[in-house]
């Protein structure tokens, strides 16, 4: 058998093998070996080969397959695992797939879960198998999700990346009354983003058409064709309160976006709460989501996936727009000059920080210095933690509004009174979203906050997360669901069934 090619020589150059019989063996940690007769070759040309021979190995992985299963496996049986395995990570998902097939002594490893999961990382772009096994076994029932699990089932990885390879790529719009991300989902991350400055809580406004032009320019600038894909939307977080009015505004608004995506052909929709994509970002489904807006903060409490409107979302008028003109009045006092509003917003995501106690930060020297892209150099001193304490004291910006932890703080106690049915401790998981939500210590300081707040028996077990990535967090949490092997059947909505039922019987409109 001869499986990488009938120059012995070459195999025995690859850039980190060595052989087994006829086969080129990769050790673990990428560690570089030259045998053979290239030994004393210069490492550059050991690379080089090492390339050439991973291109051998790919195109020749079908008759790998087969001369495998009618050949003497000893010498394969006589591999340590570890080493068998990462041989079946250079063949490739393909040629691992027909091996587990046609050859019953390495249909074992082959079928091996950490192999696939590898796979979905490096060939699916998925962040980690930690996240591929929360969404399978928890999302892929679709919306509404159970309310319990009983048992985690067994997972086979291997038929997972079967089903995922053969659902359509999804477009990803996140998109805010200030800023908007797009891409695709099998990306690992936005491929573009834009300023909107668009508010899309605003019934008054003609929204159908706001909407509609909004959607054109993302496929424009993605240069595709909207009647292609299926779309992920987040549904920005408006309209909070638990009555007939702000229910019927919120189904107003879903309607508006999925009339407008089906009138430009797209073939189906999926629109998810922006603070329940946050939540699945971090691998949750039920908790309090803390979102910091462009010009709003709001705090949601989520069990199952549904936003608990009946418990009540805490509101803070105040969000990143406001925090941007605090630092911005700052510079001005210190005759600190600046072309644009832009250059303050990475001055504020580059220097600024929250501050775990404010009065002893006051007594420390805070000075550094940043070079914003055309501007030259600014240095920042106490303004650094002071635009940021605006959070925590709302009367520092002149806004007469409760503090960031004052509302977290009220929003537990809500949940914790009200008795819902399920885990007693569904609420004390917090994730953060939010471009400024990415500020240096505001987890440690919201937990020291609510540490001084709450009574014990509240706080024990609460637990602050960052935005697990950072500003896309939403968009990564969508991420998560438009890659479900289950996502076309169970997620979305076509156009037929959004013409043929009833508007506001389906449950996506609540």
């Amino acid at each position: 058998m001869n499986v990488m090619g009938q120059n012995r020589d070459e195999a025995q150059t690859f850039q980190s093998g060595q052989y087994f019989g006829n086969m080129i063996v990769v050790p673990n940690d990428g560690c570089r070996t030259n045998l053979g007769r290239n030994r004393n070759k210069n490492l550059k040309d050991v690379l080089l080969k090492g390339r050439k021979m991973v291109k051998v190995a790919t195109t020749t992985a079908t008759r790998f397959s087969l001369e495998v299963a009618h050949s003497d496996m000893g010498e394969l049986e006589q591999l340590p695992s570890d080493i068998l395995m990462q041989i079946l990570k250079l063949l490739g998902p393909k040629a691992v797939a027909k091996l587990s097939v046609v050859c019953k002594s390495l249909r074992s490893i082959a079928s091996d879960n950490r192999l696939w999961i590898y796979f979905l990382q490096t060939h699916q772009a998925e962040p980690s198998g930690d996240s591929v096994f929360f969404a399978e076994t928890t999302l892929s029932s679709g919306y509404p999700l159970p309310a319990y699990v009983g048992h985690w089932p067994q997972l086979s990885f291997k038929h997972i990346y079967g089903q995922r390879a053969q659902v359509p790529g999804s477009i990803i719009i996140d998109g805010g009354s200030g800023y908007c991300k797009f891409g695709w989902s099998k990306y690992e991350c936005p491929s573009g983003r834009s300023a909107t400055f668009l508010e899309f809580g605003n019934i008054e406004s003609p929204m159908y058409t706001r909407l509609r032009h909004f959607f054109a320019t993302i496929y424009n600038r993605m240069q595709v064709k909207p009647n292609k894909q299926p779309v992920i939307v987040s549904v920005p977080i408006c309209h909070y309160e638990d009555t007939q009015s702000a229910k019927a505004s919120r189904q107003q608004l879903k309607e508006a976006i999925y009339a407008s995506l089906f009138d430009m052909n797209v073939p189906a929709v999926c629109a998810v709460n922006q603070a329940t994509l946050a939540l699945y970002a971090a691998k949750r489904t039920s908790g309090i989501v803390v979102n910091i807006g462009f010009q709003v903060t709001s705090i949601v409490p989520i069990l199952n996936g549904k936003v608990m409107r009946k418990v009540g979302v805490e509101v803070v008028g105040l969000g990143a727009l406001k925090l941007t003109g605090f630092l911005r009045e700052k510079m001005q006092l210190n005759n600190l000059t600046f072309q644009s509003l832009y250059t303050v917003r990475t001055l504020k995501e580059k220097l600024c920080y929250v501050a775990l106690d404010y009065e002893a930060e006051l007594l420390k020297d805070t000075n550094a210095s940043y070079e914003a892209a055309g501007e030259g150099w600014f240095t920042l001193s106490k303004e650094r933690f002071q635009t940021a304490e605006v959070l925590f004291k709302p009367h520092f910006a002149g806004v007469q509004a409760m503090g960031l932890h004052q509302a977290i703080a009220l929003c537990v106690k809500h949940c914790h009174f009200a008795d819902l049915p399920g885990d007693n401790d569904w609420y004390k998981t917090i994730v953060l979203s939010g471009g400024t939500a990415c500020l240096p210590g505001l987890a440690e300081r919201v937990e020291k906050e609510l540490h001084t707040l709450l009574p014990p028996y509240m706080f024990n077990g609460i637990r602050v997360i960052p935005p697990p990535y950072g500003a896309d967090t939403p968009w990564f949490g969508a991420k998560i669901i438009g890659n479900l092997s289950t996502f076309p059947g169970h997620w979305c909505v076509t156009k037929k069934q959004f013409r043929q039922k009833p508007r506001l019987s389906l449950i996506w409109l609540s």
